[in-house]
């Protein structure tokens, strides 16, 4: 089970845990990248996501066609190497962090934190495991950002274009543009997911398997569940971010419509709301829904099950 559990019948090294959360990442991020691609497309766009004459998208059926039409199948897939960097960076971090937070809180902290209220604890640790992930990954967050805003002609043509091109206009603090509202919605967001996934795997596990060791199907649809509820409550605070971190990028955006110019965060909500309305912040719902279902579902299926081969194989061995 994710999370230290002390009457477990094995216990991983960091490495283990480094390996399953670095596979899942990297799995999740091939399968289900075009979808990040949408919402990226659809958080920046400053016109209405609906039929009118003045913009680019105007539905998720209608965007694919335009981007596949435009640029081909691949672009898709376009920031796929830093975000499979991020992917990969995020999943070590994150699962890494997470498992010695709980391991920590269970030798440090009242025992009922990690048996009576042990959601709550996943939560926490969730949360935190989630902002030490995002300061670690946050200049691949922002090339990937680029690289899937970009048109055609691009401006960057690789990772090492890009990064340079960022640090001569920029500096150092053009790689980290967004990190303060990235916090506010990755720490959330996994504090809510680790959260949810312990409570739906405990609610699970008492009226269906009673105790057993995961199952696939458990994994999936409690991972699943909890992605979805997660992406829901942060949403609005991952739009911020993503305009945040195409500041000073505006020259390759002209052929997408409008574009914001915001001095800061707050700024770039009043400005939003002023200019979108409510529904503004919610832009790229759908495929960002779907996205992180998706791939939480993948990550804590595919994270549970090599965890458990690891264990296994320390019992052969």
């Amino acid at each position: 089970m994710v999370g230290y559990t002390p009457q477990a019948e094995g216990h991983l090294s960091n490495t283990h845990y480094a390996i399953a959360g670095a596979l899942s990442g990297a799995g999740a991020r091939a399968l289900f990248q075009p979808l990040d691609v949408l919402k990226i497309r659809f958080q920046l766009q400053i016109e209405p996501i609906k039929p009118q004459d003045n913009s680019k998208y105007r539905g998720v059926i209608q965007a694919v066609r335009s981007i596949v039409a435009e640029e081909g199948l691949l672009a898709l897939w376009k920031g796929h190497v830093p975000a499979q960097f991020l992917s990969v960076g995020f999943g070590i971090a994150q699962f890494v962090s997470f498992e010695i937070l709980t391991y920590t809180v269970w030798r440090i902290m009242p025992e009922s934190l990690t048996t009576t209220h042990r959601a709550f604890t996943h939560t926490i640790c969730g949360g935190l495991g989630g902002c030490i992930a995002t300061a670690c990954i946050q200049p691949m967050d922002v090339i990937r950002t680029r690289f899937v805003a970009q048109g055609e002609p691009k401006l960057y043509n690789n990772m090492t274009a890009a990064v340079k091109c960022i640090l001569q206009k920029d500096g150092m603090r053009g790689l980290y543009r967004g990190l303060f509202p990235a916090l506010v919605v990755v720490g959330p967001q996994m504090g809510l997911q680790f959260g949810f996934y312990t409570t739906f795997t405990s609610f699970w596990r008492k009226g269906v398997l009673n105790g057993s060791v995961p199952g696939s199907a458990e994994s999936l649809i409690c991972g699943t569940s909890a992605g979805f509820l997660s992406k829901m409550i942060v949403h609005p605070f991952d739009v911020i971010k993503k305009r945040l971190q195409v500041q000073g990028f505006e020259e390759a955006r002209v052929k997408f419509g409008s574009v914001g110019i915001y001095r800061n965060s707050w700024h770039c909500v009043v400005k939003s709301l002023k200019d979108e309305g409510v529904r503004g912040l919610y832009k790229g719902l759908a495929p960002s829904v779907i996205k992180s279902s998706c791939v939480a579902g993948f990550n804590f299926l595919v994270y549970e099950q090599l965890c458990n081969l690891f264990i296994q194989f320390q019992k052969k061995g």
